[in-house]
């Protein structure tokens, strides 16, 4: 396995990254989000997506196949004040646990190196992205929201301080 972390810049690496979104979210969330909600967020959704969204976006790659991705940037809102945030991190099953989440939000955290902390919001019943995100060091800060994803679900803010 050679995996490279890079920019996302090509029409291929783009149409590798909504791939990634699409089968990740199959991967991670039955169980955790609606079915009937699943199945509507197809693979074009995710090519709309990444099309609409091409900044701020680190993919990994093995060989030429992008089998990661992590979008990053400014905190969504005005609710905290200079704080960076990790809006998506997506790593295709077969990747798990090989070292390629931790390398991108490590390159993400690089290119947010001028926030003293830094936010990722994650689904409560997410147990596998809450210990990712934990070993990197982030703790939850007792801010949580209902997202409607088919049913609703929880999603809560960790944060890392630097």
């Amino acid at each position: 396995m050679d995996i490279t972390i890079k920019k996302m810049a090509t029409d291929d690496e783009i149409k590798g990254k909504a791939y990634v979104h699409w089968k990740s979210w199959q991967e991670a969330y039955p169980g955790i989000v609606d079915q009937q909600y699943l199945d509507t967020l197809t693979l074009d959704k995710c090519e709309s997506i990444a099309y609409r969204w091409t900044d701020n976006i680190i993919i990994a790659k093995d060989g030429d196949a992008v089998v990661g991705f992590v979008g990053y940037g400014k905190y969504r809102n005005d609710e905290l004040q200079n704080t960076g945030e990790v809006f998506a991190i997506y790593v295709l099953e077969g990747y798990y646990g090989q070292g390629v989440g931790y390398r991108l939000m490590q390159a993400a955290l690089s290119r947010l190196a001028d926030y003293p902390e830094i936010a990722v919001w994650v689904l409560k019943d997410n147990k596998r992205a809450i210990k990712f995100y934990e070993r990197c060091g982030y703790r939850f800060d007792g801010r949580e929201e209902i997202l409607d994803l088919g049913s609703p679900v929880v999603e809560a803010r960790m944060l890392l301080k630097r």
